[in-house]
């Protein structure tokens, strides 16, 4: 049985993170700082979930000997970068820079029409996601999912499951039965370690990540339907109930 389909954000609906890349540079350069990150350098950071806590994680590294004072200048520095990177990418992505990854949208509209249920499970802001979801579905975008979960209500980052045990509880379903859907070694870490079967459909930025923990790791979900997805889970569930050494007989 199939009952949700849970998306990531970034990555994953949208290849979103050149973007904010773009966005960052823009809030050091707007700051005076010295700081550029270029492509290597961001997906190194890209390991870090959460752009605030990449920024930090960033300038401890240029500066190790870091601390907070000032009553916390540090973190007022981090939270002031973090907000005109956010409204710079608000911008661009009302702007149309960015569309749907190849068979999102398709996917989604399929689960809706056979009432499959659909969340979003994400370490990004409820901006971000408004942001890309209002300019690719709608100005009724939200009525689309069943829950939401984001760094507002799931602060914890990936790869910890909060966000998707928070989503899951919000809808009442059992993991077993739902798919997410990621980009990223942290996505999928957290996903599975809340019980739930993983799509991964990587970008340049994550296609080194060890993703041999997925159910499948795809280009991209434009030949995917629902019949297979549900295909993949029933083999799932039936090879984790299988006795031990059934397979060889």
């Amino acid at each position: 049985m199939l009952t949700a389909l849970i998306f990531d954000v970034d990555g994953t609906l949208a290849d979103t993170e050149s973007v904010h890349l773009e966005a960052f540079n823009h809030a050091f350069a707007q700051e005076g700082l010295d700081w550029h990150w270029d492509v290597p350098l961001y997906t190194r950071l890209l390991e870090i979930s959460g752009g605030k806590e990449r920024l930090l994680h960033h300038w401890r590294m240029v500066q190790p000997n870091l601390k907070e004072v000032d009553g916390g200048a540090v973190r007022d520095t981090v939270a002031r970068l973090h907000e005109i990177k956010t409204a710079y990418y608000e911008q661009v992505v009302g702007a149309g820079a960015l569309s749907l990854r190849p068979g999102v949208l398709a996917l989604m509209q399929a689960a809706y029409d056979e009432g499959v249920q659909l969340a979003i499970a994400t370490t990004t802001s409820p901006v971000n996601i408004a942001a890309l979801l209002r300019s690719a579905i709608g100005p009724d975008w939200r009525s689309f999912f069943l829950a939401i979960g984001d760094a507002s209500n799931a602060p914890i980052k990936k790869p910890h499951p909060q966000v998707y045990l928070k989503v899951l509880a919000d809808m009442r379903l059992d993991p077993a039965h739902c798919v997410a859907f990621e980009d990223s070694a942290n996505g999928l870490q957290a996903a599975t370690a809340a019980g739930l079967a993983t799509v991964i459909t990587p970008t340049s930025y994550t296609a080194q990540h060890d993703f041999g923990a997925a159910l499948r790791v795809l280009p991209d979900l434009s030949h995917l339907n629902l019949a297979q997805l549900r295909q993949w889970l029933s083999e799932q569930q039936a090879a984790r109930t299988r006795p031990r050494g059934a397979a060889g007989r």
